[in-house]
This record gives structure tokens, sequence and C-alpha cells, in this order.
């Protein structure tokens, strides 16, 4: 088969100063993608801010002999957004893929964490996705084209002490994406997101082993974000990645029992907890309406 190339394309990578941002721009220029190196160079927690780390992406790009250029935007900044947006396309005329990666933390457990530090990570994680989505949705509409990766993470998925904040933000892109793959459909618009394990700035403090850190190097994961954004790529999957693993994650439901239309109670619920929660027959719903048919299916009114 051919090798996924992406020449013509031009592609939007948030986060991009380091870590897995800066894997998947240098890995999209190398296939022959424009590439725009968003970064607001803040630290960790999303304090401060410099353009130095998307110059030195972009110098690499271009020493590589790609195109790309830098971008300074917070992804939380409406007018940064936007001027984000028209500097693209006054260079370039069109937007295919954007990767939405940029991200902060700020791990307490829930009793000691404050309000702020969960607005901080939910403004980042989710309007930061939303906001950039926004802008190039048109764009992507109106040329019968587009690639959207959302970054989600197991922590949402799963659950992780001390990250109720970041896992809210996290799971709720699997939400977002689930209701654009449906509505992107019919202009060719594919919505995908990435599940990543690496060792970046934000997993430093873990301590791990150097065998560790060398297996879960971002460049691991970029192969997964590649294909996600390739004209090949399904749409709705939440592909995991990490250390060379890839796997699917998707969201089950339980065939579940119909309990009668009056007088159900509480007690009901308890003591049929096992059939409810027999995992025999379970299934993947494309989209929620597929829930509404199994329990008029139950009901033998379909």
């Amino acid at each position: 088969m051919s090798d996924l190339r992406f020449d013509g394309k031009v592609v939007i990578v948030t986060g991009a100063g380091g870590g897995l941002g800066r894997a998947h721009a240098l890995e999209f220029a190398r296939r022959g993608a424009k590439v725009v190196v968003n970064d607001l160079g803040g630290s960790v927690d999303g304090a401060g801010g410099s353009s130095e780390a998307a110059n030195r992406v972009v110098e690499e790009i271009r020493a590589a002999g790609g195109e790309a250029m830098a971008d300074g935007a917070s992804v939380t900044d409406d007018a940064g957004i936007a001027n984000l947006v028209k500097t693209t396309m006054a260079a370039w005329g069109r937007i295919d893929i954007l990767i939405a990666n940029a991200g902060i933390l700020r791990d307490k457990s829930f009793s000691k964490m404050e309000i702020a530090d969960f607005e901080a990570v939910l403004n980042v994680h989710l309007w930061g996705t939303v906001k950039p989505v926004k802008a190039v949705w048109e764009i992507m509409r109106a040329q019968n084209y587009g690639r959207i990766v959302v970054t989600t993470s197991s922590s949402g998925l799963y659950g992780n002490f001390g990250q109720s904040n970041y896992g809210a933000a996290k799971l709720s892109l699997v939400g977002f994406m689930n209701t654009l793959k449906i509505e992107g459909a019919k202009n060719n618009i594919h919505v995908n997101a990435i599940s990543p394990v690496a060792a970046t700035r934000m997993t430093e403090n873990l301590g791990m082993p150097p065998q560790m850190l060398e297996a879960l190097r971002p460049e691991m994961v970029t192969p997964g974000v590649i294909y996600l954004a390739s004209e090949e790529a399904p749409t709705g999957a939440v592909l995991t990645a990490g250390a060379g693993v890839f796997a699917l994650a998707k969201i089950y439901e339980t065939s579940g029992v119909y309990l009668g239309a009056d007088g159900i109670s509480a007690e009901e619920v308890r003591d049929n907890w096992g059939k409810i929660s027999d995992p025999d027959g379970h299934e993947a719903y494309e989209q929620g309406g597929g829930q509404t048919i199994k329990f008029m299916r139950k009901l033998g009114l379909m």
C-alpha cells in the first residue's frame, strides 16, 4: 500500500512547541503538509507565555525542507484563534486538518482542589478544543473536506486519582467528537480522538525509569494521529496509543432488562442488578438514538 502523504494539505497543531504536539507537527511536515505550529509557550499549569518553543519547531521543519509558520495564540482566546485562522488562510488558502493537542495540568485530590484549578483545566482542554474547531468548521464544510483529531485521556475514560478536573475535561471531548462525527459526515469531515500515553513535560514528575521513558517517547504516539488525520481515516474512533501499542476504546452498553411499564421500584432495580449489568449481548452505539431503539425493542414496539 502507498504511504500516507499530505502534500498540498494544511494542518494546524495546537500545543506543538514540545512533546506530543512537536512530534505530530514534525511528522506532518515530513509527509508534505504545510504546518501551523501553535503554542502559547506557557508552563505545564498554564502560566506565562513565550513564542520561543513554537519558533524552534518551525525552524526544525524549515531546516528539513518543510513549510511551517508559528502562532502564539492561546487556544482559549477568541481573538487569537480568529487571527490564527485568518493568517493561515491568507498564507495558504485552506485548512485541511486540525490537531487539538494543547493542554495543561493542575493535579490535586478533589478535596484540595480549588474551583479555579477546575475552571482553568476545563478552559484549556474543552474550550481550547471547541474554539479552534469552531473557527475551522465552516472552512472545512465549504471545502467538503476536513480531518479533526481531539486529544482525550485514560484519565477521562477510566479515571485517575488527583485528576478530576483533567478527567472531566478529557471525557467531555469524546462527547464533543461523538456529535461532530455525525454532523460532519455529509461534508467529508472526519472527527476522531487520540488517547495518548507519553513521556512529556506533563508526566515528568511521575519518576518513571529511563527504560520506560524511552518506550513512551512522544514519537510512538504520532503514527496513530497521522492515520486519524489521513484521507483514509475512520470517524468517531477513540484510538489509545503509547509505546508502540495501539488499541480502540469504545463505550459499550449492556442489553439490560425490561422491568415493566408500571410500579417499578428501586428494589426491583436492586434485585435485577445481575441482569442489568450482564455483559452478554452488549452493544456500542454509533449515535444516541441506538439506545432509544433498544428500549423500544425491549418493549416490543420495534
